[in-house]
């Protein structure tokens, strides 16, 4: 089969974006199922019926792209949870918003989760748009800790409450992905572990 390349050769704004969106989309597949080391930019090109260096009009190389995946996905990641705690009213219903928003995301979207949590990214520096999703993913789980700190619910350093609560629901996360857990197990294993901590953080 002849492989063409679609693209004009004067490129709009927009004609970039479209192709960088649907190559992440294809790559993101790739990845979290064969694993990054594992596909190639011929294979990405391949995907999308364009010659093998069209991706590189677009991208640096695979890492390149890696990181516009994985920041990508800690953006939708961190979008879908802060709309969860500004549409609950109350430290109590934002954190269990919040962690409803976070079980949905993840079995929702696999393959964005996995490369999110599963893959280190080498040089992680040259791509400051992928340290800022990051940070702002991890913010999430802070945010309504400090909600239930102010409303008197709970006592403790907030950065390490939120990673003990992420610790927590991200385990559950990834038995229910693995199949070590039911359909709906990963939420109920949450809930229980949600209250548990809630109660051993409780101000005496």
């Amino acid at each position: 089969m002849q492989v063409s390349d679609p693209m004009p050769r004067v490129l709009s704004e927009t004609d970039v974006a479209d192709f960088r969106e649907r190559l992440c989309e294809a790559a993101e597949r790739l990845f979290a199922e064969r694993g990054p080391d594992a596909v190639t930019m011929r294979q990405l090109a391949a995907e999308l019926g364009v010659s093998p260096m069209t991706p590189y009009r677009y991208f640096e190389d695979k890492d390149d792209i890696l990181a516009a995946v994985r920041a990508n996905g800690f953006n939708r990641f961190a979008e879908a949870l802060e709309r969860a705690r500004e549409g609950a009213v109350g430290a109590k219903a934002r954190g269990s918003a919040v962690g409803e928003a976070y079980v949905t995301f993840a079995l929702d979207h696999p393959h964005s989760y996995k490369l999110m949590f599963d893959f280190n990214q080498p040089h992680v520096e040259k791509y400051p748009e992928l340290m800022a999703a990051g940070r702002r993913a991890q913010k999430t789980m802070t945010g309504y800790i400090e909600d239930a700190l102010a409303e008197g619910l709970m006592r403790g350093d907030p950065e390490q409450i939120g990673l003990m609560f992420w610790a927590a629901i991200h385990g559950a996360v990834i038995l229910e992905l693995a199949g070590m857990l039911p359909p709906g197990g990963a939420r109920q294993l949450y809930h229980g572990l949600d209250a548990t901590l809630m109660r051993g953080m409780r101000p005496e």
